[in-house]
């Protein structure tokens, strides 16, 4: 499912660009893009900068029907012109379509990114919430937690769980304000800690045997 939802918004991106692409005759752009390769002219920048931002903000929106996503689009595509004007030539190809193919490539590795995001945040939250944790589990863990040799188990942990323990445990932080603080549901910070200490009790029965 995931891969088909790629090809299908390559496909999209390919047929809207190649339009834009077709339409657009811009010697100008030549001569800023070799400006910014040879002498990183920031002028020259500004110039691409206001003639082709307007059109990737468009683009993204009708990517991600978001603003904010249209904008990253925009700064991550713009940031790639400037650091590879240098492999423009024009003798190969049009301007425009050597920055397209910089903002489709940008723009399908955004959406590769949000897919994962939300794989992530679906595994993090299919965990029961209520009475995920008894008090018990955690006063147990208070005492474990103060031994070298624990401390040194959290680094087998995955870093979002490791985060969630260290936070907790060694910050002294509440699951609410932790929750905040990484701008996540306090559900998923509660099944991130049940993850981890599941995870501390493996460990803890590996190293005793």
């Amino acid at each position: 499912m995931l891969s088909n939802n790629l090809r299908t918004h390559h496909v999209n991106m390919v047929v809207t660009t190649s339009k834009q692409v077709s339409n657009t005759k811009h010697p100008e752009l030549c001569v800023w893009l070799q400006d910014v390769a040879i002498s990183r002219d920031k002028l020259a920048f500004s110039k691409l900068f206001k003639w082709f931002a307007p059109r990737i903000k468009q683009f993204g929106i009708k990517q991600f029907n978001n603003e904010a996503q249209a904008l990253e689009l925009v700064q991550e595509t713009m940031t790639n012109i400037w650091r590879k004007a240098h492999l423009y030539h024009a003798d190969k190809g049009a301007p425009t379509t050597w920055m397209y193919s910089i903002m489709r490539n940008m723009s399908f590795d955004m959406l590769r990114k949000i897919q994962t995001q939300r794989t992530e945040s679906i595994s993090d939250d299919i965990w029961p919430t209520d009475n995920i944790l008894v008090s018990e589990d955690i006063d147990n863990f208070e005492d474990h937690l103060q031994s070298r040799n624990l401390k040194a188990l959290l680094n087998h942990l995955p870093e979002k769980q490791k985060q969630v323990v260290v936070g907790l445990f060694y910050k002294q932080v509440t699951q609410e304000q932790l929750a905040q603080q990484l701008n996540l549901p306090i559900g998923t910070v509660k099944s991130r800690l049940r993850l981890a200490l599941n995870k501390l009790r493996q460990l803890m029965g590996d190293s005793d045997d």
